[in-house]
């Protein structure tokens, strides 16, 4: 017995090292080259409550995408993370309605058209229910890739070394259900719950689709999920030869999860003509998004300014790296969602109280984004240089170590040009608009430090934990 179990616990331990350390399936944590944004366009959703305490969305980013579908005529390709009716209540626009039915619309309009919908497992509760929306697509046709997530590095090994030795074998059912669903009603089995705590997840939002003569790319926070119809977001609308680099991105996917297809049209730059070259773009994709970040951070000098709006924070790296810039002399500041509600859950502050907590204790400002129930969704780093250089990098990726350690599939797009390039002014703007507006402005779009100060170190040495052990959904 006792040896036994000792080959157990070594079996354990082993299975779980190489999981943490395997290598990555091939073509992920991407890094394309520096390409022409050819007729790019910055979108923005933002809620906030008027002087009458009335909501108001000002929200852009899935009208465009609706547009762009109605419009294709050869390929969509659609990678999308939360894809679902959950929502708190019948407020929230049925966004995984609207764009079920705009994909089935524009294959029954459009007969030769190719559409590729890829996702994440979590929509059908790894496999432990049917997903009304995904049963629609491919009853008209499309195809529907739920991403094969076990060929990813394991994010949180503590439970997942013991998962794929009990329980990754044994599949999962639809039909035999018994536990209620926490997305969605009807039941599902015990399987989906132990698959639940590996945290890993396809966490891109992407669109590829053609238009007229070209192909046109949208990376984006937002996903087409009814209880996130109203976060505040952020996304990228380009043309241009870095749709290729997308596209190729998203082929990588594909491959890892059995569903090879050939998706690839030609959007070489002599496609073009009367480029306008005042930004460049390349499209990152997992610890590439990390390694881009870090370099912005760790090569601004003294007077540049380094402002970042994100959701989740807590990458030890990316904050020590915010600290020692703002040392040397870098502005930074930090536009932080409070964590405070998810879904009509109430949340602990964890991770960005704790990590704000450390920021403000530097010196560096920190304002929190001040919602009311819906979140503050996007993820962005803006840097701007004394030489009037400038650098933005936005997409899906928050600033953790789930999402930048090659754990999750992310995928982000880092521009450069001048401050004055039309992104790079636009994503400025957004960011000072929900920096100033507060506390002596209407409407009061964010607040300060002080509003969710968490000085508790039991809950900072909580974060602490999670972060590294992966014990933790951020």
């Amino acid at each position: 017995m006792k040896i036994l179990l000792l080959f157990l616990v070594f079996l354990t331990v082993g299975v779980g090292v190489y999981h943490v350390f395997k290598p990555l399936p091939q073509d992920l944590s991407y890094k394309g080259p520096e390409r022409p944004l050819l007729d790019a366009r910055l979108l923005t959703d933002l809620t906030y409550r008027d002087a009458s305490d009335s909501v108001q969305l000002e929200h852009t980013i899935f009208d465009e995408i609706f547009r762009l579908i109605g419009q294709a005529e050869k390929l969509i390709v659609l990678d999308m993370f939360l894809f679902n009716d959950s929502r708190p209540d019948d407020s929230y626009r049925p966004l995984s309605e609207q764009l079920t039915s705009a994909l089935i619309t524009r294959s029954q309009q459009v007969e030769d058209i190719r559409i590729v919908v890829i996702t994440d497992p979590l929509n059908t509760f790894y496999g432990g229910r049917k997903s009304p929306y995904f049963e629609r697509l491919k009853d008209a046709g499309i195809p529907v890739t739920e991403t094969a997530l076990d060929q990813l590095r394991d994010s949180n090994p503590i439970w997942s070394a013991g998962w794929r030795l009990c329980c990754q074998w044994l599949g999962n059912s639809d039909t035999s259900g018994w536990l209620p669903n926490l997305l969605d009603d009807g039941e599902v089995t015990l399987r989906s719950y132990l698959a639940l705590p590996n945290f890993k997840a396809n966490h891109r939002k992407v669109l590829i689709v053609d238009e007229g003569n070209r192909f046109r790319g949208l990376i984006t926070s937002a996903n087409p999920h009814d209880g996130s119809s109203k976060h505040s977001n952020m996304a990228l609308s380009f043309a241009g030869p870095a749709v290729n680099d997308l596209l190729a991105s998203e082929q990588a996917v594909l491959a890892l999860s059995d569903a090879r297809l050939n998706l690839a049209p030609d959007v070489s730059p002599n496609t073009f003509g009367g480029q306008d070259e005042s930004a460049v773009g390349s499209v990152v994709t997992e610890q590439k998004i990390f390694e881009s970040a870090l370099a912005m951070i760790n090569s601004a000098r003294q007077d540049s300014k380094l402002d970042l709006a994100m959701f989740y924070l807590s990458h030890r790296e990316l904050v020590t790296a915010f600290i020692d810039a703002h040392n040397r002399g870098v502005e930074v500041r930090a536009l932080l969602d409070p964590n405070k509600e998810a879904f009509g859950h109430e949340k602990s502050g964890i991770p960005n109280r704790q990590v704000a907590m450390e920021l403000t204790r530097a010196g560096i400002p920190v304002r929190w984004c001040n919602t009311h129930g819906e979140q503050c969704h996007s993820k962005m780093l803006i840097r701007r240089d004394t030489n009037d250089q400038g650098q933005l990098l936005m997409g899906s990726a928050n600033f953790t170590r789930r999402n930048l350690n090659d754990l999750n599939l992310e995928t982000d797009i880092l521009i450069r040009g001048l401050t004055k390039t039309p992104l790079i002014e636009q994503a400025q703007a957004f960011f000072d608009r929900q920096w100033q507006a507060g506390p002596d402005t209407t409407p009061i779009l964010s607040l300060p430090y002080e509003a969710y100060a968490d000085h508790s170190q039991i809950r900072y040495w909580r974060y602490r934990l999670m972060e590294a052990t992966g014990l933790s959904t951020f």
